[in-house]
């Protein structure tokens, strides 16, 4: 099973959910993110829609249901043979 660790922002960023937004994160997480960075190559499936955050370097932002969305790193491996995600921000794409 992966390891994660959260940064305070993603916590605070967390709090200001609603008990849907808090439900459909852990469900994607669970239900699909986490076997996806266990498969063979760690092969993301298409509707995680998962993409490089274009102004930081090894940051990565999954986006499900809409415009909910998380970004997240790779760290250091915590458990021999097995990922280390750092959840970053989480909350709801703005747009201008």
């Amino acid at each position: 099973m992966p390891t994660f660790e959260t940064l305070p922002r993603f916590t605070t960023d967390l709090q200001h959910l609603t008990a849907a937004q808090r439900r459909r994160f852990r469900h994607v997480v669970l239900g699909a993110f986490v076997p996806d960075l266990r498969s063979p190559g760690c092969q993301f499936r298409p509707g995680l829609r998962i993409k490089g955050v274009r102004r930081a370097s090894g940051v990565f932002e999954l986006t499900w249901h809409g415009d909910d969305r998380a970004t997240w790193s790779y760290g250091p491996e915590k458990v021999q043979g097995e990922q280390h995600i750092v959840w970053r921000r989480i909350g709801q794409r703005t747009r201008a």
